[in-house]
């Protein structure tokens, strides 16, 4: 559709008016404001629209300069309440606000966290006092870079420690939820590719074995210095998970035991919420389910993973 010459026109038809201190900002967005048939001060003036830069100091009342690329990608004038900026210093995060919106974001795709909608429906749900750009702000820029810390260990108790934890919740929840927490990752373009093209760019390197265990069986020398390799191997392969789809340590470690330990399907599932070979995740259900000596039920859960992924689970689980 044509862009709208009238996009920033208030509705009695008065072109409303930024001001945008000088800048690399002003020389983008100032094009995209005058096509819409608004106006730009030289000077901030009474009644014309503050805009200011998400993380920059921002006095009260201040708009995000998103503002006006968003009224332009939706072509139509937006209202500006959704876009106001919180003054900096002078609401600052509790710790339960932090700890309110990691739990809030925690198993959101990178794509969902980047976003706005995500954010807007925090603010409206009433999640911290603060605005939605503020928190998507204090998590992009504080919180978030703190889950990508490494486990500062290559000691394998203390890894065990970490899978036994997260082993724990994955028991606790639902299968239904299985493959829903990360399926925001993927991208059209991505869904559009074959599974052996997309799988191609997600090799991580010498930790495509399966993980960690057959790898640790195939390393020679001294089991200490083994034991020590692999696991600083989990820890490298882990921080590259985390970094890569912006996901904290314990999500990277569910997605590992929902595909069995296994380092490529675990990579193409934390990108597109699918296992690589198109079987399904496992669940809490299935691992009760394979537990039982039943030859109809091996057989149905055969048909449902395969026999290959089958052999393989039941060897990760004795791991």
């Amino acid at each position: 559709a044509a862009r709208s010459r009238s996009l920033f026109l208030w509705d009695d038809g008065r072109p409303m008016r930024f001001y945008l201190r000088p800048g690399l900002a002003k020389l983008r967005l100032a094009p995209l404001v005058l096509a819409g048939g608004g106006r730009l001060c030289r000077v901030q003036e009474p009644g014309a629209v503050l805009l200011v830069q998400p993380g920059e100091v921002a006095p009260d009342g201040a708009v995000s300069t998103e503002y006006v690329t968003e009224c332009v990608e939706r072509n139509q004038r937006l209202p500006l309440e959704s876009f106001l900026l919180a003054a900096r210093g002078r609401l600052a995060f509790t710790e339960a606000e932090d700890a309110a919106l990691l739990q809030a974001v925690r198993g959101q795709g990178t794509v969902r966290v980047s976003g706005r909608a995500l954010w807007i429906e925090l603010e409206r749900s009433g999640l911290t006092r603060h605005s939605w750009q503020a928190m998507r702000d204090r998590y992009l820029r504080h919180l978030r870079p703190r889950l990508w810390e490494p486990p500062q260990t290559e000691d394998p108790t203390q890894i065990k420690g970490l899978f036994a934890a997260a082993n724990r919740e994955f028991e606790s929840t639902e299968s239904e939820t299985d493959s829903s927490d990360v399926a925001e990752l993927s991208t059209q373009d991505e869904v559009e590719r074959s599974p052996g093209e997309t799988a191609s760019n997600l090799k991580t390197g010498p930790e495509d074995s399966a993980f960690p265990d057959v790898q640790l069986q195939r390393q020679e020398g001294p089991k200490s210095t083994r034991s020590s390799s692999v696991v600083g191997q989990v820890v490298k392969t882990m921080e590259h998970f985390m970094e890569k789809f912006a996901v904290d340590l314990f999500t990277v470690t569910q997605a590992f035991l929902k595909n069995s330990g296994d380092v490529e399907a675990t990579s193409y599932f934390l990108q597109t919420g699918q296992r690589l070979d198109g079987y399904p995740v496992w669940s809490r259900e299935d691992d009760l389910e394979l537990q039982k000596d039943d030859e109809h039920v091996r057989n149905k859960l055969i048909a449902k993973f395969g026999a290959d992924n089958v052999a393989k689970r039941i060897l990760f689980r004795e791991s």
